[in-house]
């Protein structure tokens, strides 16, 4: 965590804190003007690195080349060769003893290269450290250090990782890896057509199964293993890969994100093409090593947040490899939906309504199909299956023109913009002819048809040179990766389809309000209930009537100001939670239940050893449904503003909608309709539906104060806050702030 300071930041130290947290790169990528950053000095604009000369590059330095046979360079150093005879490269073999490689003439050391002319080095050495500075002085643009030894082995390589970075830094070039491998520099099939999968691994080998996809006819234009990304990481290669117009999708495999906001800026970059980008990040079961104090803290857990992050920024997150391919692949390739609703088309009344309910469960909508279309459809099916949808065809057609007919009238309806047709095994020459009619019917809609091939064999002519052989029929192996691409589809052109960045909109300067939130913090510690009342009213944010008294008679007072009903509570810098140590006291009535209840609560604090300063007497707010908004640090993605079921018992319920700052109001309503208890919010049981606008108002404010306040912040936890009934705002009934 980085440590409480005071006063205004400067543009200047804001920059050098994000470039100190590893949030901005010195150089070049770092901007000048202010307004490239925002209120919390992170960036908001991030410049695309051109890997052209990465990928393709003229000429290519191999420092380490060999050609003695039985030795790993020699190996390496044969299949640089191949591949820069395929991009048209130059290779300048360097070696301090060889005069030749491969027949081809051996410099003696880097600086023997012709100066400015060498896009990209490919260091064979263990170490790469002191190469680095030779590099820079012959002006090489890119370095691939494949040396492992680095982070990935502890406190001393990753101390050698950094030195390899700040060596990077000070040099000008990028560098990939190290800990990395040939990935990039593999043969890709260049007589396959059609939009591509760009594809970033950090572990190589897990990039296989994608790669494979070629086998498949599914073309792929770019590999970029990046390894420990002491320099390059997901990020840059995303924001590039956004930008090449060959590329139809990015598949993507992550261990580890380097940097939170350099990750959203290029999936937000990605998000502004409408380039869908689908990813496997490994850690979902980690929770983290959080000690939270407020209720927020232990509701946001690391993964919770990363989750929460690509959700928000249309990143499409699968859990396998498998899945990785089909999803990318129907991406890369599916035209936008005409429609959203899809039909299930089977040969089995079982197969059908098995993939229907399936469907419906990952959230696909199947209409039913209108009378009319049900009665078309009759004329070439027997009246006594169904044909509402799924639609049972008792076995395809086989010796007419009746199968083609179905299908064609499937795809006709204009609430259909889906079908999809699982064949459970091979039945020829039934299996066959529904294949060849789907392949046909597909080459003449614009919208998706998908097949689901499910025999174990997959040698079958109809699946190898039928359905592989189109490149307009999308083709699945399991009914479950089948639907898990085409709901992620669905989503994804919805998503871009109204997409604004919210980094176009991003606070830059604080507001007024930080003035007065600033003299409220105190480092390190916990602010007292009133003193986080206070700044929750200088954002804006409603709290009820109520006085901070240190005797009886003056709660007797308070109490009558107020106004009966009131609330009593121990107000103290360190208290967290009051219920749990009976330090609350609600619905009193009178003089004398004030006077007693104070006694009570001085009494349990001094008992119970708590030091206050003072009891609070509060009004009393009943009517409303109680809900938890907060924000709290995470170490990778800054400031993260939380929503959810709020009360005594949000800890189990743990129903709760993350967002990473910046975001605008949509998000704050999407975070709304991803609660489990969403419909509490509506009313139910004869209660009023909440105020809505109101509760989505206290998000926004409590983003504004993570965001300005994200030094002074460590957590901020609103709870209960009481959603009154629509149109009667909403009051902040309690709340715990954390100093940093």
């Amino acid at each position: 965590m980085l440590g409480s300071t005071h006063g205004t930041l400067t543009t200047d130290s804001r920059r050098a804190r994000a470039i100190a947290c590893g949030e901005q790169r010195p150089g070049p990528a770092v901007h000048d003007r202010v307004d490239d950053l925002d209120v919390s000095g992170r960036p908001l604009y991030a410049d695309v690195p051109d890997l052209t000369r990465f990928f393709r590059p003229e000429s290519v330095a191999v420092i380490g080349a060999s050609d003695t046979e039985g030795r790993p360079n020699t190996g390496i150093t044969r299949q640089l060769l191949a591949w820069a005879e395929r991009v048209g490269a130059r290779v300048h073999p360097v070696h301090p003893t060889r005069p030749s490689v491969f027949g081809i003439p051996c410099a003696a050391s880097v600086t023997e290269l012709p100066p400015g002319q060498i896009d990209l080095a490919v260091l064979l050495v263990a170490d790469p450290l002191p190469v680095i500075e030779q590099l820079a002085e012959a002006k090489v643009k890119f370095a691939v250090a494949f040396a492992s030894g680095f982070a990935e082995t502890g406190r001393a390589g990753a101390e050698a990782q950094e030195r390899l970075a700040d060596a990077v830094r000070r040099s000008g070039l990028r560098l990939l890896g190290p800990n990395t491998n040939l990935n990039a520099f593999e043969r890709f099939r260049d007589d396959l057509t059609g939009p591509a999968i760009a594809l970033i691994t950090q572990s190589g080998h897990q990039g296989r199964p994608v790669y494979a996809l070629q086998e498949l006819g599914i073309r792929l234009s770019h590999w970029a293993p990046t390894g420990n990304e002491a320099d390059l990481e997901t990020a840059d290669f995303i924001s590039y890969f956004a930008e090449q117009p060959e590329v139809g999708a990015i598949a993507a495999y992550v261990e580890g994100l380097k940097d939170g906001r350099a990750f959203l800026l290029a999936a937000d970059r990605a998000a502004r093409r409408k380039v869908p980008v689908v990813a496997v990040k490994v850690g979902r079961t980690e929770t983290g090593a959080r000690t939270a104090a407020s209720h927020t803290g232990k509701l946001t857990g690391a993964d919770d947040v990363v989750d929460a992050a690509m959700r928000q920024y249309g990143v499409v997150r699968v859990d396998g490899l498998d899945e990785l391919q089909d999803t990318a692949s129907l991406l890369a390739r599916a035209r936008a939906p005409l429609a959203d609703g899809v039909a299930v088309y089977s040969i089995s009344g079982g197969t059908g309504a098995h993939a229907a309910d399936l469907a419906a469960a990952a959230g696909l909508r199947l209409p039913r199909l209108s009378e009319a279309r049900q009665t078309e459809l009759h004329q070439w099916i027997p009246e006594y299956l169904s044909v509402a949808n799924p639609v049972d065809n008792g076995g395809h057609p086989v010796g007419d023109w009746r199968g083609r007919k179905i299908i064609d009238a499937l795809l006709a309806d204009p609430s259909v913009g889906v079908l999809i047709c699982p064949v459970t095994g091979p039945f020829p020459p039934l299996s066959d002819k529904l294949v060849q009619d789907l392949v046909d019917a597909a080459e003449e809609t614009d919208k998706l048809v998908c097949v689901v091939w499910g025999s174990p064999v997959g040698t079958e002519a109809a699946y190898r040179d039928v359905l592989l052989g189109s490149s307009r029929v999308a083709t699945f192996r399991t009914v479950g990766n089948c639907l898990t691409a085409v709901r992620a589809w669905l989503d994804h052109h919805r998503f871009v389809s109204d997409y604004r960045s919210p980094f176009d909109e991003a606070p830059r300067t604080p507001s007024p309000s930080f003035r007065k939130a600033e003299a409220l913090m105190r480092p390190g510690q916990q602010l007292s209930e009133h003193a986080a009342k206070q700044l929750l009213r200088s954002y804006g944010i409603r709290v009820p009537r109520e006085q901070l008294v240190t005797s009886a008679a003056a709660a007797v007072r308070a109490a009558a100001q107020v106004g009966y009903p009131v609330v009593m509570k121990a107000s103290g810098a360190q208290i967290a939670h009051k219920t749990e140590l009976g330090l609350v006291k609600i619905g009193l009535t009178s003089a004398s239940q004030v006077r007693d209840a104070y006694r009570e609560l001085t009494d349990i604090a001094r008992y119970e050893g708590v030091p206050l300063d003072g009891i609070l007497v509060c009004q009393m707010v009943e009517q409303g449904v109680e809900m938890v908004v907060g924000a709290t640090h995470d170490d990778l993605f800054g400031p993260t503003v939380t929503v959810g079921l709020g009360g005594v018992l949000v800890e189990v319920l743990h129903d709760a909608a993350i967002r990473v700052p910046p975001f605008g109001e949509d998000q704050a309503r999407a975070m709304l309709t991803e609660l489990r208890g969403r419909t509490l919010l509506d009313g139910v049981r004869g209660r009023p539906p909440a105020d809505l606008d109101a509760l989505v108002e206290v998000v926004l404010r409590v983003q504004r104060m993570a965001l300005e306040l994200s030094d002074h912040i460590a957590e901020l936890d609103i709870n209960p806050l009481m959603v009154l009934p629509r149109g009667q705002g909403a009051v902040a009934l309690d709340a715990l702030v954390v100093c940093r």
